[in-house]
């Protein structure tokens, strides 16, 4: 049964139900307009655009879910199409409103608690694992495992292990850098970063996505936080891996506000060149170390965390992108 969530802003003058469907929320785009204070068409154009930019996968982001509503002294039943909480962000950051900044708040927490905490995402993880422990004690008093049993036992420990590993360090608070990539190819220079958070700023202000404020630097911060990344103590860096240089990248570009405008955007931006141009973006099957959706949470989830956690969140990055 799907469970419904009331989302009430906090002058309480919205509310709006909130679909949870496969480990995400799901919103109309009457909801949409609703809840960001704006009309349909406002919404239907920044939807088209994510889109067309292929910012987001529209077959990805969108589903049809039946609804009964009143159509003059009739009741009908139609499909209606529904966005996912990736696809909400997108459109909540090009809505430029409070309305928009509450719901981002909000969106934040259940990132949280997806990436953290582990609720709802973790709950069919942990009736699985649940059976695999139960299939395991039994093979272990006499009962021979199916082939299907023995296949999907060997799924669920391949799939989910990891996650599981790396969730419970987060929350003991132990995770570890462990082996990493100190074959660093590329350092990036401040001047070909500037240009570069330029051309991003042209590229977003032609689609309406930012402000002229946005990648304005504050009094040399930018340079600051590049220097520290490649600082160096006896001819050798302080951060000796890929991983630890990007990690700490993102964390000081979204942590710092080096810019007046789009601190995040700009931070997952530097993060995703610096792999790039090390060839640390992707695994050895070809697969996204982190993946768009990933980013969003994990930028997210280092712009709410407490300066304190500085360690756990850059460590967190690091595990995430290692190997």
């Amino acid at each position: 049964m799907n469970q419904i969530e009331i989302y009430q802003t906090k002058d309480k003058q919205t509310q709006v139900e909130v679909k949870f469907e496969g480990d995400t929320v799901w919103l109309s785009q009457y909801q949409l307009a609703e809840l960001f204070s704006t009309d349909r068409t406002s919404v239907l154009k920044h939807l088209r655009n994510i889109f067309k930019t292929k910012e987001l996968d529209e077959k990805q982001t969108c589903a049809k879910f039946a609804q009964v509503q009143k159509e003059g002294n009739k009741t009908v039943r139609r499909d209606i199409l529904h966005y996912n909480l990736d696809a909400i962000i997108s459109v909540g950051y090009r809505v430029n409103s409070k309305r928009g900044t509450q719901f981002r708040q909000w969106a934040t927490q259940r990132l949280r608690e997806y990436l953290v905490k582990g609720y709802t995402i973790n709950e069919k993880r942990l009736a699985d694992l649940e059976q695999a422990i139960r299939l395991v004690q039994l093979t272990g008093e006499g009962k021979e495992l199916s082939a299907t049993e023995a296949k999907g036992l060997l799924e669920i420990i391949t799939n989910y292990t990891q996650s599981f590993i790396l969730l419970n360090r987060f929350d003991s608070n132990e995770l570890a850098p462990g082996r990493l990539n100190e074959k660093i190819t590329y350092e990036i220079e401040y001047d070909e970063a500037v240009k570069a958070v330029a051309e991003l700023k042209k590229q977003l202000v032609k689609k309406k996505e930012a402000s002229a404020l946005f990648g304005n630097e504050r009094d040399g911060a930018f340079g600051g936080i590049l220097n520290s990344v490649v600082q160096t103590f006896g001819g050798e860096y302080l951060y000796k891996s890929i991983e630890e240089q990007a990690a700490h990248l993102l964390y000081f570009v979204i942590k710092n506000h080096p810019f007046t405008d789009g601190n995040k955007r700009i931070g997952a931006f530097m993060f995703v060149w610096f792999l790039e141009k090390n060839k640390h973006r992707f695994k050895k099957s070809g697969e996204l170390k982190i993946n768009d959706n990933a980013l969003v949470a994990l930028a997210l989830l280092v712009a709410q965390s407490d300066p304190n956690d500085k360690e756990l969140m850059v460590n967190l990055v690091i595990n995430l992108i290692k190997g």
